[in-house]
């Protein structure tokens, strides 16, 4: 039976991040309250919700305390634990569902599922020990890139190998193992789409975006991105797949490279909001936040439309957080920040958003001069 959430229902949501702050942000104009579970005081995201919970993500008696809160749960990231989502559904209504964080939480997982679907990938191959690692090596040839299967992100957990020398110390550089190899795609863009998915099946999708990343963490989104229109249905057509193959209730991720060739090769997918998605917020008539709020909670979807082009930039670390009275001070630039109490080295703290008439994104230098104190040295590449 569908569920239709009514107003001021509460929403639960696993994980305490920036995401988690934007969709507790977007749940209170559609009149829901959210309550959080997070391991964290004063997280970015009890910051703005109604109620939180402090637990880990696998004590029971803390689950059951947050489930009995709430009217259906969400989560905002993919490392947390699995069973204990399975316990939370076990009480309460978990969009997307526990199966589906399994998939995407695994890089062997996730791989051989696309795989099974018809999506393509990378060559890849499964590296449980050093000898493994030799025959995966044989297989796909290098350079090829070797990471965790779980617990990466920005670059974490991860190791490109050149050389067979490479190999031992990469291979013992990582952890937890068991890893995985995959190809090094010599890609001409990265790209990805963010779509949501109801329970009734209805299915809205933003434009595809550009993504440019620097020291392997999200820089800038161009929206949208610049294909020639058969690579931009491919990408289309694949989120699309993934996201019905699934039976998401939610939203989607799908972060896809374009190699020289023109073909769209998947990387990741992320059933929850995306740093690459926040650029709807400022323009789209319903952002991702929205959307993974309406799609959860049993609302219809609203069109997936652009009034603006956009270019999003990440504000990342103590350096480019020092920028902030400089980006307040910026006409056009459009802040954002997360509450964080402190600025680590490599850390998300904001991002800025810069808005353009629809089919007016500039070109690099207009870009560059767009950002103001926040662009990107020389050309945003």
């Amino acid at each position: 039976m569908t569920l239709l959430l009514p107003p001021n229902a509460t929403i639960g949501l696993v994980g305490g991040g920036q995401l988690g702050r934007m969709s507790a942000m977007a749940a209170a104009r559609l009149g829901y309250r959210c309550h959080i579970l997070t391991r964290e005081h004063e997280s970015p995201a009890s910051q703005v919700a109604a109620a939180a919970t402090i637990s880990d993500y696998q004590e029971p008696e803390g689950l059951r305390r947050f489930a009995s809160a709430v009217d259906v749960i969400s989560f905002e990231f993919e490392n947390v634990s699995a069973e204990g989502l399975d316990l939370l559904a076990s009480l309460r209504p978990v969009r997307p569902s526990p199966k589906i964080l399994r998939t995407s939480q695994d890089r062997v997982t996730e791989k051989a599922f696309l795989n099974r679907i018809g999506v393509p990938t990378a060559p890849w191959a499964a590296v449980q020990d050093l000898d493994g690692l030799l025959a995966a090596v044989a297989q796909i040839g290098l350079p090829a890139v070797l990471k965790t299967t779980r617990l990466g992100y920005d670059g974490k957990g991860q190791t490109t190998l050149r050389h067979r020398d490479d190999l031992a110390p990469g291979f013992a550089a990582l952890s937890p193992k068991p890893l995985i190899l995959e190809d090094f795609v010599d890609f001409a863009q990265e790209i990805s789409v963010v779509a949501a998915r109801g329970e009734d099946g209805g299915y809205a999708a933003f434009d595809t975006v550009e993504n440019r990343h620097r020291n392997h963490i999200l820089d800038v989104t161009l929206a949208p991105a610049r294909l020639a229109e058969p690579v931009d249905r491919q990408a289309q057509a694949i989120a699309r797949k993934i996201a019905d193959a699934l039976d998401l209730v939610g939203l989607l991720a799908v972060e896809m490279f374009v190699d020289r060739d023109g073909r769209v090769l998947v990387n990741e997918i992320a059933p929850r909001p995306h740093n690459s998605g926040h650029w709807t917020i400022d323009a789209c008539p319903a952002s991702q936040f929205e959307m993974h709020i309406r799609a959860i909670a049993g609302l219809p979807l609203p069109a997936a439309v652009r009034h603006s082009d956009a270019v999003m930039k990440n504000l990342v670390g103590p350096e480019e957080t020092a920028l902030w009275p400089a980006i307040l001070a910026e006409p056009g630039l459009i802040p954002h920040l997360y509450g964080k109490a402190e600025a680590r080295p490599g850390r998300k703290m904001g991002h800025v958003t810069r808005l353009f008439p629809r089919g007016s994104l500039p070109g690099e230098f207009g870009i560059t001069a767009a950002l103001g104190p926040v662009a990107p040295h020389g050309t945003v590449c």
